[in-house]
């Protein structure tokens, strides 16, 4: 019966401090005025860190066993590290994505320029996700541009703003995408 008291006291202890950090998440990204989307995958990674370490805190309580539970983890992380390993790119991705969450001077909105010897990539911020950055270039053509590498490479933040035949073209291609993906009503009543 104790156990029991402990367990629920442990799990309602890690629900109150998940409610606290991810507060803490919510009240940075409003000060620094972040967008809700990549508020969002910071909260869904702190979730996930709160739940395996609640699962751990558990495992404790009921009386598995310090040995026990660390053959788990080392099992678990020997396999998820064989498998990120085969995929690198993913976790220097997920890694960069915290460091641009909380260091990342430009913010969805800003007009941009990384510099890159093969391309230009010169446009404005439109997605900043947990595994890449999305760059609307001024033609209308989008630009998914990895976390790992924008942390790399130098990125110029531009002041001007896109031409006006640019703007108006953009503008025409987002109605036209619009349009395409929104279901035809055949009664204007509905």
């Amino acid at each position: 019966m104790t156990k029991v008291v402990i367990v629920i006291f442990s799990v309602a202890l890690m629900f109150y401090l998940n409610r606290i950090v991810n507060g803490v998440l919510v009240t940075f990204a409003k000060k620094n005025r972040m967008s809700a989307l990549r508020l969002g995958y910071m909260r869904k990674a702190v979730n996930i860190g709160f739940l395996l370490l609640g699962f751990i805190l558990v495992c404790f309580v009921i009386g598995l066993g310090y040995q026990q539970v660390f053959i788990f983890l080392s099992s678990f992380l020997a396999v998820l590290g064989i498998a990120l390993v085969a995929q690198w790119s993913i976790l220097s991705n997920i890694t960069a994505g915290v460091i641009i969450f909380f260091a990342f001077p430009y913010r969805i909105g800003d007009r941009i320029k990384v510099v890159d010897k093969d391309d230009d990539i010169t446009g404005r911020i439109v997605e900043i996700a947990l595994f890449h950055v999305l760059i609307r270039r001024d033609d209308g053509s989008t630009v998914t541009y990895p976390n790992s590498i924008i942390l790399q490479k130098a990125v110029i933040k531009l002041t001007g703003n896109i031409s006006k035949e640019a703007e108006i073209n953009t503008a025409e291609q987002q109605k036209e995408v619009a349009a395409k993906m929104l279901p035809k009503r055949e009664d204007p009543e509905c």
